[in-house]
């Protein structure tokens, strides 16, 4: 199950507005929607959240580019949703990524495992030899992005990177838009 909602910054306080993300293709269209949002090109939060798994949060500043935070690479990439974020913060083409599972990356011969160098994989342990292998590989587990996005508003890294199972209350409550992001919920 998904949540995402719009959080704009006024001058008078945090704005809340539910989205529907069904005709978002792109990141240039999620900063679109944002920029929407706020016609005084004030700060927007795009804050997106798949249960119990990952959590996203692109910021909008006017007509800056989007900055973009995703707190688990893997996770996010079993999602559209959370593929369009990482298309942009990996360099990735979503319609490429059967491709370059075929690819030989990581300098493994074909039905070479790459776990039984495990001192050598950081990003978390895969089937040598499968494409979900591949895919994984492509994919680093864990935090990507930009994860100083919300530091001026009062969520430092630590906290951001901290955040887990309900993130985006988490967020709003930081931010003192708690109420507000209750309304749309």
């Amino acid at each position: 199950m998904y949540f995402a909602a719009l959080l704009a910054r006024t001058e008078d306080g945090w704005e809340a507005s539910d989205t529907e993300l069904d005709d978002v293709e792109t990141l240039s269209d999620l900063a679109d929607l944002a920029r929407e949002a706020s016609p005084d090109e004030d700060t927007v939060l795009v804050l997106i959240e798949q249960e119990d798994a990952w959590f996203g949060v692109v910021r909008v500043d006017g007509e800056e580019d989007p900055r973009i935070y995703v707190s688990d690479a893997a996770a996010a990439a079993r999602s559209s949703y959370g593929e369009i974020l990482l298309t942009e913060l990996l360099g990735r083409d979503p319609d490429d990524g059967d491709d370059l599972d075929a690819l030989d990356l990581d300098g493994t011969e074909d039905g070479e495992s790459d776990a039984d160098d495990g001192d050598d994989v950081d990003d978390g342990d895969t089937e040598g030899g499968s494409a979900a292998a591949g895919a994984a590989e492509s994919v680093p587990h864990g935090p990507v992005g930009d994860a100083l996005i919300l530091d001026d508003l009062g969520v430092s890294e630590t906290d951001l990177r901290l955040m887990s199972t309900d993130a985006v209350t988490e967020i709003a409550e930081s931010l003192g838009a708690s109420e507000t992001l209750e309304t749309v919920r």
